[in-house]
């Protein structure tokens, strides 16, 4: 008799594909598990774990009021007793310092009572008070603030230890991942809300800039408080909200623990936020600056001027593009301001630097950063004579009568902007009559004639755009503009 084995095993394959079919749906029920303990149930035990560490924060602000002036009313008028009468039954009263109070949130973030918070919640307060989950009231001493990013340390003594959190990592947050905000929303104290991190790096205002935009609810009363990760951890400090009414409808904002938590602690160590200093005026590079200098890349950020200063003693240039900075590669003009504020003072730090088609590294020894007045730009008369015009612009050689009337010093050199017209190129970039063209090409100029030579240079390499340091009120900026090749 014929062996069929061999024929039904030819003939009858789903033998071998049900495991193949069972390894899949185990591998997918796996992956859909995961998935689902990646989403929390509830949010109850993280709430219950890191409540006795979330503050309420009540300030009183003394606020002097000055008595308003009488109504007027007509001599012989028959109101002009009940008026009067009225006025000396409440006039006494009308110079009398008032009460104000503000609500906000804050955190515990030591045993031994520190506080966190926005200084915008405590700015001017006579009184703060701090209440407790629990239950119990401290009152509050503040120990330092910093305005550029909004926020406060205060410090409470307690017989006993309090309970703390610890920060967070938020460079670790990612964009959709669950984030739980606490604190004390239009006064009712200790309120939970919960989202997603909807967007990192966001910058408002300032700076040093680096928020976490969440769909979280925050309202007023929020400010201050903590803004959690799944751990429990602080990796953002509530601080704004974007609404049209003034509620909340999705998009709340907490300044970053990257920026926080290194604000908190020089104010608790120096009482004070002592940020680094490099030294130089920067300006973003764009695709126009980039082709102006033979960056392969609109990238880095642009020295448009070296003072005196930690840039200057190191070696820097008027030109330079800074590339990466102690190690971090530097995008654009507002990560440099911030990594640099960020660095400690005194520190010495390897700046990249592109120059002159090639690249080299400097040393420089940060100082501590101290913001001067800018001063206001100048501006010059429309009537002075016209020696040139060119690339949309209309300019004079810097005579002493024009050094005079824009506030310079004798030994000031450049060209004097004395027109642009509003359909060039230059207007668009923002040259204005006043402003001074200090160089082109990245070489002085100081007469027409020589900002003549940069051009036909510049054309004589093939370049679209030549590059100009342009000089205002003492602010300095490069600026590429088209030059015609034909």
């Amino acid at each position: 008799m014929r062996d069929t084995s061999l024929a039904l095993r030819r003939t009858n394959p789903i033998q071998y594909v049900w495991p193949i079919i069972l390894g899949v749906a185990l591998l997918l029920a796996q992956t859909l598990a995961a998935a689902a303990q990646s989403r929390p149930d509830t949010f109850a035990d993280l709430a219950e774990k890191v409540s006795p560490s979330v503050v309420n924060i009540t300030t009183s602000t003394t606020v002097a009021t000055n008595a308003q002036p009488g109504p007027i009313v007509p001599e012989g008028s028959p109101f002009e007793d009940f008026f009067r009468d009225f006025m000396d039954r409440n006039g006494p009263n009308g110079d009398r310092p008032r009460r104000s109070q503000a609500l906000g949130s804050g955190f515990v973030i030591s045993e031994d009572g520190f506080i966190v918070t926005n200084n915008h919640v405590i700015e001017g307060a006579d009184q703060i008070l701090i209440e407790f989950f629990e239950g119990f009231e401290l009152e509050a001493e503040l120990i330092g603030t910093d305005r550029n990013t909004d926020l406060a340390l205060l410090k409470v003594e307690s017989d006993e230890p309090l309970k703390f959190v610890n920060w967070g990592d938020s460079k670790e947050a990612r964009v959709g991942d669950w984030v739980m905000a606490m604190g004390n929303p239009l006064g009712q104290g200790f309120s939970v809300s919960a989202g997603i991190v909807s967007a990192r790096g966001r910058a408002l205002s300032g700076s040093y800039d680096d928020y976490i935009q969440t769909d979280a609810a925050i309202n007023r009363g929020n400010s201050g408080g903590p803004l959690f990760n799944m751990n429990g951890d602080v990796i953002g400090v509530n601080t704004a909200i974007l609404s049209p009414n003034g509620g909340s409808i999705g998009i709340g904002f907490a300044m970053s623990s990257r920026v926080a938590e290194n604000v908190i602690q020089q104010i608790k160590d120096n009482g004070e936020v002592r940020r680094g200093w490099l030294g130089v005026r920067i300006q973003d590079v764009t695709d126009d600056l980039a082709e102006g200098l033979g960056l392969e890349e609109a990238k880095g950020a642009l020295v448009t001027d070296v003072p005196e200063g930690p840039a200057l003693e190191a070696g820097m240039e008027a030109g330079d593009v800074i590339l990466s900075f102690d190690g971090v590669e530097v995008a654009d003009t507002r990560g440099l301001v911030n990594q640099v504020g960020s660095t400690e003072v005194g520190k010495e730090v390897r700046v990249l630097v592109f120059r002159d088609g090639a690249t080299e590294t400097l040393r420089v020894t940060l100082g501590l950063r101290d913001d001067p007045e800018r001063p206001v730009p100048a501006s010059v008369s429309r009537d002075e004579p016209i020696t040139s015009e060119m690339m949309g612009l209309t300019i004079s050689n810097l005579t002493d009568e024009l050094r005079e009337q824009l506030g310079l010093p004798e030994s000031a050199e450049g060209l004097v902007v004395a027109d642009v017209a509003e359909d060039s190129e230059a207007y668009e970039e923002g040259l204005r009559a006043g402003d001074i063209i200090t160089e082109a090409g990245q070489e002085d100029v100081s007469t027409v004639g020589d900002l003549e030579d940069r051009i036909a240079e510049a054309k004589e390499a093939g370049r679209k755009s030549i590059l100009l340091l342009v000089s205002r009120g003492g602010d300095r900026r490069f600026v590429a503009l088209g030059i015609d090749n034909s």
